[in-house]
């Protein structure tokens, strides 16, 4: 079995009552009391590999009952527990604390407290192990890989390495006062009546397999200081907008994928400059090419410069070659990196994976969405290239049958079965269920490639070539009356999800169609009722749109994509809706997810059920969803700044604020706001907006901004 992507997509089970901490490409999930267990779904990782695979606290020979567990930061968590009584009784004096931070591994403060009027003996014990499993080998639970172990006891630090091959890896614990043998760290201490005992622990990764000293985001701050990621985290706390908001719930879920954003980010290993947005936690700490461009594309009003340093990282490994292993093509954006040992033999060495039919357009989209926030057009311009190479595997790799849409079938017998954001085995099939065989050509992804058109043929526009965006404007018209010619269901009022192997539409009425909307690829006669379709009970569960009607025949609310509620989607679908002026159905969406994220104290999930508001009054948890999770984080910050109607075009000397946000929302007040290099604050009262501190040169405009159609139209190319 190949690294995971042929097999379901949908990420592992952890477990009720797990933890879950992230930071950059670190992370850590344990149970509800703090410990790791090997037989479950649990570790700490770092860098695809988890480094931690026991970590058992013990009190007296007793493992902790678990009170609760508060995650104070992203990275950072305090377990609370009791050390349960040998004579039967049920209150425990001794209370057990654990502060936890993850960063390039764990440091922990054990903290013990004493209730009684006695001092009392402890002997704290922590077992350690370190299996350096591949993380779809933890994923999936196919931990089969044997390493060569050794563990070394050196003076009050335990350093194992493993070996594999020609691999070495290795980790050093440090507990400074513990006893330490081949298989534990212990403390031996006498905790007085009415007070407490306190150490601190760390796990780290050793530089090439060997000893020495833990990484700086482990070593303990000086008297005064704060550690390296609550430093990091200030930083992006300055460097973002602040808001203040009369909803305070909503303001709260705002804060959240604020806090969930900056913990997802991770740098370019060749280039530390680059910052770009992992998937999400647990299993997708890593680069995505349509999660990472997705996520930062909505993320643009916090931060412009996470979506310019995802499309740079993703040009860097732009597709060169044709691959059948890791599928990658000439001009192909990639679909994951992963550096895990599996991940390398089942790509034949290769840390990149290409089996993704929409990142490659949306790519495109995305460098035009950049291009109007104010960076240098140098900037920009060593991009085109890049861009215009990702066109030419949509006309020569995408469309490899030359019908004019782009079509997806892996290269291979272990690739993604479903290469669209639809990608577990089961997510493209007909109204009764059957299952669509590729080569499929989903209806979302043309309009990605409609957008790819029109975003290219403005940035040529906008560098004054003319010609080439008249040239790129008329493909994309072309594939525009191709799409509503093939696509378009008269009798069934919807767009097919897709079109499979012959040529034949897949009736099934999805989400997918919602998502066509926010492109413009939908004929005007037909928005009311793809509006109308997507409101329905069936569609609409009372928190959302569903990924599938309920009246199809692969419905299961369950599901990881047949009648699931993905927020992204939602969002995505919401703006979509705005652009052809149908407000209320867009405010319904909105205010739907951000009373759902209500019940996940302010964290939307990637996914939660599809049962309807009607039958269960909360939103059901998908029970493998990630959290935090990229595109659900920003989500929020979509939804928000869709009904604010707020964007930007720099190079046209124009922000654009026209709002429609209900009034249960309240006032919004917004400071630090990026815009063209300069910060502006924002004030909406009411309906009423007012902006101040707008850089030289650029203009308020109350209204929305025109969409590349308008654009293209107002310079004669297009309608």
């Amino acid at each position: 079995m190949a690294a995971g992507w042929n097999a379901d997509t949908a990420a592992g089970p952890v477990g009720s009552g797990t933890v879950t901490l992230v930071e950059g490409s670190s992370f850590c999930i344990s149970s509800a009391n703090g410990d790791i267990h090997p037989e479950h779904p649990h570790g700490v990782f770092h860098e695809d590999t988890r480094i931690l695979s026991r970590w058992n606290l013990s009190v007296n020979g007793l493992p902790l009952e678990a009170l609760t567990a508060e995650t104070k930061e992203p990275y950072r968590a305090l377990f609370i527990g009791r050390v349960p009584r040998s004579d039967g009784y049920a209150d425990s004096p001794l209370i057990v604390e654990r502060l936890r931070e993850v960063g390039a591994g764990i440091r922990e403060e054990i903290t013990i407290r004493n209730y009684s009027s006695k001092e009392t003996e402890c002997i704290v014990s922590l077992n350690v192990e370190s299996d350096f499993a591949d993380l779809f080998e933890v994923k999936e639970a196919r931990v089969q890989r044997r390493w060569e172990e050794s563990r070394q006891p050196e003076s009050d630090s335990l350093v194992i390495k493993a070996g594999w091959q020609d691999l070495v890896k290795s980790v050093v614990v440090n507990a400074h006062g513990a006893e330490v043998t081949a298989d534990s760290l212990t403390f031996r201490t006498l905790v007085p009546a009415r007070g407490a005992w306190s150490s601190r622990v760390s796990v780290a990764p050793a530089a090439n397999g060997g000893g020495g000293v833990p990484p700086s985001s482990l070593i303990r701050p000086a008297p005064g200081d704060v550690s390296p990621s609550d430093r990091r985290r200030q930083e992006w706390v300055a460097k973002i907008p602040k808001l203040h908001m009369g909803n305070r719930s909503i303001e709260r879920t705002l804060r959240r994928s604020y806090d969930d954003l900056g913990a997802l980010r991770i740098e370019d290993p060749a280039h530390p400059e680059r910052i770009v947005v992992a998937a999400g936690a647990p299993w997708f700490m890593t680069l995505f090419g349509r999660d990472s461009l997705w996520a930062s594309e909505m993320a643009l009003p916090v931060d412009p410069s996470l979506a310019l340093g995802t499309l740079q990282t993703l040009a860097d490994r732009q597709g060169k070659v044709v691959d059948v292993m890791s599928e990658e093509e000439p001009g192909k954006i990639l679909h994951e990196v992963r550096l895990g040992i599996s991940s390398g033999l089942a790509l034949g060495g290769k840390s990149a994976y290409y089996g993704s039919v929409d990142a490659t357009p949306q790519f495109v989209m995305a460098l035009g969405s950049v291009s109007r926030w104010g960076f240098a057009k140098d900037t920009i311009a060593a991009l085109l290239p890049h861009a215009d190479r990702a066109l030419d595997w949509v006309r020569n790799y995408g469309d490899k049958d030359g019908d004019g849409f782009v079509e997806y079938e892996r290269l291979n017998d272990q690739g993604l079965i479903n290469q669209g954001w639809k990608d577990s085995w089961d997510g493209i099939n007909f109204a009764d269920g059957t299952l669509a065989e590729p080569p499929i050509a989903l209806c979302e992804v043309q309009a990605l490639v409609y957008s790819a058109f029109l975003s290219r043929a403005w940035m040529a526009y906008d560098a004054g070539d003319a010609p080439l965006a008249a040239r790129l404007t008329e493909e994309a018209a072309q594939l525009k009356k191709k799409f509503n010619e093939q696509f378009w269901l008269p009798d069934r009022g919807y767009y097919a999800v897709a079109l499979d192997r012959n040529k034949r539409p897949v009736d099934a009425c999805t989400s997918n169609m919602g998502q066509c909307l926010w492109h413009g690829i939908v004929d005007e006669d037909k928005l009311p009722l793809v509006a109308e379709r997507l409101m329905t009970p069936e569609m609409f569960s009372g928190w959302g749109v569903r990924t599938l009607a309920t009246d199809m025949g692969a419905y299961n609310p369950a599901s990881y994509h047949n009648g699931s509620v993905w927020p992204h989607d939602n969002a995505i679908i919401a703006v979509g809706l705005l652009r052809y002026g149908f407000v209320v159905e867009a405010q319904r969406i909105a205010t739907a997810l951000l009373e759902a994220a209500e019940y996940t104290d302010g964290r939307l999930p990637e996914l939660f059920c599809g049962f309807s508001r009607d039958q269960v009054t909360e939103p059901v948890p998908y029970p493998t969803a990630c959290s935090p999770q990229a595109w659900a984080a920003t989500t929020p910050i979509m939804l928000v700044t869709s009904l604010m109607r707020y964007d930007a075009h720099v190079s046209r000397g124009g922000m654009w604020l026209d709002p429609v946000l209900p009034e249960s929302y309240g006032d919004l007040h917004i400071t630090n706001a990026p815009m063209g290099g300069g910060r502006i604050t924002i004030n909406i009262t009411g309906s009423e907006p007012s902006v101040q501190g707008l850089p030289e040169g650029l203009t308020f405009h109350r209204e929305h901004r025109p969409w590349l159609t308008e654009l293209l139209a107002e310079a004669g190319l297009g309608k």
